[in-house]
């Protein structure tokens, strides 16, 4: 018989290998991920829940894998499971990742197996029991730039509704009506009415941002927020208690689950240093950025100057940053610059747009410039599907493949990514 009472984990968007140019920053980030996957083991959680982007990409340094791999595998012959799904980041529909690797090797349980589906073809959501605690567990993994919202207009749930004791379902997308007024503008997510009726937990992940919430039929809806973060927007939510950073442990009694968030992010050793040099000489903007970011070091810190404004004088190689970093490592500090907002003289700051936000700027205008679109990437996601082509047809050619596999390989892609049917072989 299934305890009434159990405990478990969820987490999402811990990103290891983020952060790929400042080891002191994704060595931070790391060690919150290894913090995160020791509260589990303390606070005696049944499993856990990975609701997606544990890694940045599919395939990351195996130096960065390793030690997480090695806390994930202590969990499990503690007796703990794993489940898992992917993200946004860790997906890739034509190669192995190490996601793939890891269930493998039986570090993970991956809830939602299914293969990429064209848009409109009906499915049934598929399930696992888990057997101590008798909860039953389903999930969506996402995709690149929200091309999962088909999924979940085309799920057949019934059976997994059906199904008796605790239900949970994982996810990795964005809810629209939980989105933080900054990100409603950018972001196309899905409804909370477009997730499965009537789970008793719903475990979401892929906007860095925690909230806690009511799912359909009056489950909680959960999203624990990113583990550390992957940018300096997500730290600055962070250290101001916008959002959590860590993980969340759910009790549930009675089949009712009641949730705490636990952070373990190193809040305390992030340092975020603003200079506005606007109007100054080198001289004098190189002294106001040694002194501010002087006096955020401390052994241990991560120092995030952002520098910015118009120079009266030189250039930001003027402004010896490298020097001051060094001062700071003889302190025991580390520091990680943002300068692409300081201007030279005579011309205006201009901040430089996000590899996402130029992307969406050239692909609108190659739509609006072709005419009109056909039918696969016509309607308001074509935006998001030409940019998952883009990145199906950049892949680079694995180490041992063929160019007739590497060639057949990215037609698939591209016709699963487009929702054609296969090409005929014979």
């Amino acid at each position: 018989m299934a305890p009434e009472r159990f405990v478990f984990a969820h987490l999402a968007d811990a990103h290891v290998g983020a952060w790929p140019r400042d080891p002191a920053v994704r060595a931070a980030l790391r060690e919150s991920v290894l913090a995160a996957l020791r509260v589990v083991a303390e606070r005696g959680c049944e499993f856990l829940l990975i609701s997606g982007d544990l890694f940045h990409t599919p395939v990351p340094d195996p130096a960065e894998v390793a030690p997480v791999a090695a806390a994930l595998r202590s969990l499990v012959e503690a007796g703990r499971r794993i489940y898992v799904i992917y993200g946004s980041h860790d997906y890739v529909a034509h190669r192995t990742s190490w996601l793939d690797v890891l269930a493998e090797t039986g570090v993970f349980l991956k809830v939602a197996p299914e293969a990429v589906r064209a848009e409109g073809t009906r499915w049934t959501l598929p399930f696992l029991v888990d057997g101590p605690t008798g909860a039953r567990i389903a999930g969506i993994s996402g995709r690149s730039h929200g091309l999962d919202r088909s999924y979940f207009r085309a799920v057949d749930s019934e059976a997994f509704r059906a199904e008796p004791g605790f239900k949970i379902f994982q996810f990795h997308a964005a809810v629209e009506e939980y989105l933080p007024a900054s990100l409603r503008a950018h972001i196309h997510g899905i409804r909370v009415d477009d997730l499965p009726y009537g789970c008793d937990y719903y475990a979401g992940g892929h906007i860095h941002y925690s909230y806690e919430g009511e799912g359909p039929g009056g489950g909680r809806l959960v999203n624990p927020g990113a583990v550390f973060g992957t940018n300096r927007t997500d730290l600055e939510n962070g250290i101001a208690g916008r959002t959590h950073q860590g993980l969340v442990v759910v009790s549930v009694g009675d089949g009712r689950p009641s949730v705490e968030f636990v952070d373990t992010a190193p809040r305390d050793a992030l340092r975020l240093v603003e200079v506005d040099v606007t109007g100054q000489s080198v001289a004098a903007a190189r002294a106001e950025v040694a002194a501010k970011v002087e006096a955020a070091e401390a052994a241990g810190a991560i120092v995030f100057p952002r520098v910015r404004g118009t120079l009266l004088d030189g250039t930001v190689a003027d402004l010896g940053l490298a020097e001051v970093a060094r001062a700071a490592a003889r302190k025991g500090a580390a520091v990680h610059w943002e300068v692409r907002d300081v201007a030279a003289p005579g011309a205006a700051a201009e901040s430089v747009s996000t590899e996402s936000e130029i992307e969406h700027a050239e692909i609108a205008k190659l739509l609006a410039e072709g005419g009109p679109a056909p039918a696969a990437i016509a309607g308001p996601d074509a935006d998001a599907v030409v940019r998952e082509l883009l990145r199906e047809l950049g892949t680079a050619k694995a180490d041992g493949e063929s160019r007739q596999d590497y060639a057949a390989q990215r037609s698939r892609a591209a016709r699963k990514t487009l929702g054609l049917r296969a090409e005929a072989t014979g």
